[in-house]
């Protein structure tokens, strides 16, 4: 390599050097005629950028120190004489970059990180995770893992709680599980974690998780006539039968939501969600009820989806809206899942088999052995389907002819 003095002045002399033959940017090193390890890389296209050189524990490295122009000849030749004394002494200053950097790892890079490795997400588990991290610890963002401590945790938690017993435990079991993430993400040089330990779990030493206790209303028996009459008064036939598609379906609102004309087989009397929550395609039987509901959106179907938005291209959201109203017109307070809640109810109280149930729900047989034997058949899903959809309208039809 050629020596020169950095300097301001000899530095603006060099010129650079001629491409290579095939086009490729050529490079040429100068080192410092007064500082040993010190030196500038001049490439052909122009950029110039400051280094040190030196063995360091019998390995030969080079660090950058930075550009030409935002860095001057003597601002370089300090932070050159820092770095070949910390090198001097056995310090790779690579690898105290790169643990420092480790270190500095805040909430809303491991955040964004567990986001790409968590692929196939749903939408409503990541509105979920946006509510709690970048809602309730959103000041939190910016600070590093390292930093983020119990005490910290404990009272963030009981803050929340104040307001919401539900929303303060969820927003901590979305923290802990982004911790366990960063644990065996993010290591030391030496492959040792840089979380020592998880500080929600001072939430379960200390008994301070907060109970909940999971909703348990649905519609009575005596409740489906009103309500029912209710939604008939809506003024939007989408919503109407969206609601009616529930109740008498069992199925939650997303999987409800973005069924689409393709996956209905009026032929065989089925329609298939093909992404449900436990990641299992289901397959449904139509009872006559659902079957007249189904055929008569399909004449006038205009979109792909089978419950359309009346305002945009996608499928129905929630309409908040309409339940509301149906509430009012009813006198009955519900919400979207109490309508599975009570297709489950109505199905046990006509003795439906456990495993026909499981199957109508689409539930895991976990611990079941034998389950994992049976090939699911959607017809000896039909009757069960049915005698649900009976029941029904027996309770709704009382001195009612409006239903078709």
């Amino acid at each position: 390599m050629p020596q020169i003095k950095i300097s301001n002045s000899r530095v603006g002399k060099i010129v650079p050097p001629t491409p290579k033959p095939d086009g490729k940017p050529q490079h040429v090193f100068y080192r410092d005629d007064q500082l040993q390890g010190f030196g500038i890389r001049v490439t052909s296209n122009g950029t110039m950028s400051y280094f040190v050189e030196k063995r360091v524990n019998g390995k030969n490295k080079r660090v950058t120190i930075g550009k030409h122009g935002p860095i001057t000849p003597e601002q370089a030749r300090k932070e050159a004489q820092k770095l070949l004394g910390q090198m001097s002494t056995g310090t790779d200053p690579v690898v105290e970059k790169r643990e420092r950097k480790i270190q500095a790892v805040t909430l809303r890079e491991s955040y964004n990180a567990y986001l790409l490795a968590r692929k196939g997400l749903k939408p409503n588990t990541l509105h979920d995770y946006k509510r709690c991290i970048e809602g309730a610890l959103g000041d939190w963002l910016d600070k590093p893992l390292t930093s983020i401590t119990k005490d910290m945790v404990e009272k963030r938690h009981s803050k929340l709680g104040a307001k919401s017993h539900a929303r303060a435990n969820n927003t901590m079991r979305v923290l802990r599980a982004l911790f366990n993430f960063a644990s065996e993400k993010y290591e030391s040089q030496d492959g040792k974690p840089i979380l020592t330990s998880n500080p929600v779990d001072r939430l379960s030493k200390s008994r301070a998780w907060y109970e909940v206790r999971r909703r348990q209303t649905l519609l009575t028996p005596t409740q489906l006539k009103p309500w029912y009459e209710a939604t008939m008064l809506l003024n939007q036939e989408t919503t109407r039968d969206f609601l009616h598609f529930i109740l008498f379906t069992g199925l939650r609102r997303s999987e409800a939501t973005h069924l689409t004309w393709e996956y209905v087989d009026f032929k065989e009397r089925t329609f298939l969600i093909p992404d449900t929550k436990n990641k299992e395609p289901h397959r449904l039987p139509m009872s006559d009820f659902l079957e007249d509901l189904l055929k008569r959106r399909f004449l006038m179907a205009e979109k792909v989806w089978v419950f359309p938005s009346p305002v945009t291209n996608g499928p129905l959201k929630e309409p908040r809206t309409a339940l509301t109203r149906v509430a009012e017109l009813s006198g009955v307070e519900f919400q979207l899942h109490d309508l599975r809640r009570t297709f489950i109810t109505i199905a046990e109280s006509l003795d439906i088999p456990a495993f026909a149930l499981k199957r109508l729900l689409n539930h895991k047989f976990s611990n079941d052995v034998t389950a994992g034997y049976i090939v699911p058949n959607t017809e000896r899903l039909r009757e069960p389907m049915q005698r649900i959809t009976d029941y029904i309208r027996e309770k709704v039809e009382a001195e009612n002819d409006d239903l078709g």
